[in-house]
């Protein structure tokens, strides 16, 4: 296993489970880029990343990539792991397979995509509420805010699937058999 473990990918397909037992099972540490771009968000308006923007999800999901690769690249460069025994587990929504490539691939840094492509968005739904827990931030959103997410959740999925495959990376289709696929998943890591 390389030095920094990028899980990038879609709401509820599974990013937070498999990068947390990547830090307990692999004595790496776990960052959240989610809540990361949540303080950026609220604390730095002027980077104008927008997280509930639902105008244009597809673009302002890009545009959040755009943001977030190069802080990651930042965080790898800071030099801050580079004394550590341990390995970095960084789990980010946003992030495009083309940005992975532009701002953060090298030697030290490996990414997997985790999401749930070729499916509608009505199995998606049921996927999330599957999985939605007190934790979760689509556990205290309205049924019908969810199923409009899971419309948009469908579409970046499948969009990520193309592009991986486009750009040679690998992904992880948790959409059937979840937990095995999972479980599957981390065992594989070296």
């Amino acid at each position: 296993m390389k030095k920094y473990i990028i899980i990038a990918g879609v709401p509820r397909a599974g990013k937070s489970t498999i990068s947390k037992r990547i830090a307990k099972e692999k004595g790496y540490q776990h960052i959240s880029m989610d809540s990361i771009l949540a303080g950026i968000e609220k604390v730095f308006p002027e980077t104008e990343v927008n997280t509930d923007n639902s105008d244009d999800v597809m673009n302002n999901f890009k545009f959040i990539s755009s943001k977030a690769a190069p802080f990651i690249r930042a965080m790898m460069d800071s030099g801050e792991y580079d004394e550590c025994d341990y390995g970095v587990v960084i789990d980010v929504h946003q992030l495009t397979p083309g940005d992975y490539l532009k701002y953060i691939t090298d030697d030290k840094s490996e990414v997997y995509f985790i999401i749930t492509p070729d499916i509608t968005p009505k199995e998606r739904f049921q996927i999330l509420k599957q999985y939605d827990t007190p934790d979760d931030y689509t556990y205290f959103h309205s049924d019908e805010d969810n199923m409009n997410d899971c419309i948009d959740i469908v579409e970046i999925s499948n969009w990520l699937k193309t592009q991986c495959i486009e750009c040679n990376l690998p992904f992880v289709d948790t959409t059937y058999n979840r937990e095995n696929v999972i479980d599957e998943f981390v065992d594989r890591l070296e």
